[in-house]
């Protein structure tokens, strides 16, 4: 075997995080398709086939899923916090299972990326500063502006807490192998984070240590509540996507990650650079970052199989996660395997509809016999 041989080989050798056995390093990303049932958010059928085709990958990690009605910002998108959304869950588990994956949960909370047409009672979405968000979501009416969030009360967080809490055990209930928490992207816990979205001057804002105060307690809550080692954490040090920003974002994820170690995750899952954008923003080094971190190292951001390949071999990274190329390739691993050629996807059925740019990409077997 040639070293370029052996390098690519790497790819498809078994990884261990934490309780979870995956059985090669080319992870699928978490990808929002806005596709459970318009009634009660419930995950159906249809998202199991999707999921089952894809279970070559080693691990997938599940779209983004609301833990509360207060966490849901997009129209369409699922939920894990009923149990009609378990019993959902539980299709798409057990289909995956049965062609032979691992799949983990992202648990999520938009934050202020919402509107009142999505919240409970039509309230204004909650964040932990009354700054808004200058773009829109989309509600059963199409695109709406975001208004400026209500702040969060100090006493209304330890609930935020408990349904974090909660969702994680509902996955674990619903036959997931762990879960992640979607700290990452604007959302509430990346808003907490970063000192463009959160202004607060009490024990939550300001410093990083008060800024990583509730992030670090969510986290740790879901660690308690079914084993630190079926527990990972998307991060995005550099991102700007939901409009958030800081202005030392080595420094805070250098300690995020420090604290994040004392609680043995199984897995860091790290979008490099900008989200779906520029990896050359300068701000953090990643190599550096990941020499921090204690466990598993996922990476993620604009990755392709050639890339993948060095940063494995290199140990710069343990596993990459892909997102646009599994959307259109449900047998990626494989055509990774051969260095085939990819499907190219279909934009216009990225979010809503039905399984026409969700469920009939072809694999190259199918290709072959057309």
């Amino acid at each position: 075997m040639s070293q370029d041989q052996a390098s690519a080989a790497a790819l498809f050798t078994p990884l261990q995080l934490g309780a979870i056995d995956a059985k090669n390093r080319i992870f699928m990303a978490p990808l929002t398709r806005s596709r459970a049932k318009h009634d009660g958010d419930v995950p159906s059928a249809t998202n199991a086939r999707y999921y089952a085709q894809r279970a070559a990958s080693g691990l997938i990690i599940a779209e983004a899923t609301q833990i509360s009605q207060q966490g849901k910002g997009y129209a369409y998108t699922p939920g894990i916090y009923t149990d009609a959304q378990i019993a959902g869950w539980k299709l798409v588990t057990d289909a995956v299972h049965a062609a032979g994956g691992k799949i983990v949960l992202q648990l999520w909370h938009v934050g202020r990326i919402s509107h009142p047409s999505l919240q409970p009672g039509g309230q204004l979405p909650v964040a932990p500063s009354s700054v808004a968000f200058e773009s829109k979501t989309y509600n059963d009416t199409g695109f709406v502006d975001c208004p400026t969030p209500r702040a969060l009360r100090v006493d209304e967080l330890p609930g935020i807490i408990e349904d974090f809490r909660t969702a994680a055990k509902n996955a674990i209930a619903a036959g997931f192998d762990g879960v992640e928490v979607h700290s990452a992207n604007g959302y509430l816990l990346d808003q907490f984070l970063k000192d463009k979205s959160n202004t607060r001057t009490d024990e939550y804002g300001g410093s990083i240590e008060n800024r990583v105060r509730f992030p670090l307690a969510v986290v740790a809550a879901v660690c308690e509540a079914i084993g630190s080692d079926r527990v990972g954490i998307r991060i995005a040090p550099e991102t700007h996507f939901g409009d958030v920003g800081d202005s030392n974002p080595a420094a805070l994820f250098e300690h995020y990650v420090d604290r994040l170690n004392a609680l043995k995750l199984a897995f860091v899952h790290v979008i490099e650079g900008e989200t779906g954008g520029s990896r050359e923003l300068g701000g953090v080094d990643y190599v550096a970052l990941r020499k921090r971190i204690a466990t598993t190292y996922v990476a993620n951001n604009g990755y392709t199989r050639e890339m993948a390949i060095d940063a494995i071999a290199a140990g710069h990274v343990d596993a990459v996660a892909f997102g646009v190329p599994f959307l259109a390739n449900p047998d990626l691993v494989e055509r990774f395997r051969l260095g085939a050629e990819l499907n190219k996807p279909d934009q216009a059925t990225f979010y809503g509809g039905d399984e026409h740019g969700y469920t009939d990409y072809p694999t190259l077997e199918l290709a072959a016999k057309s």
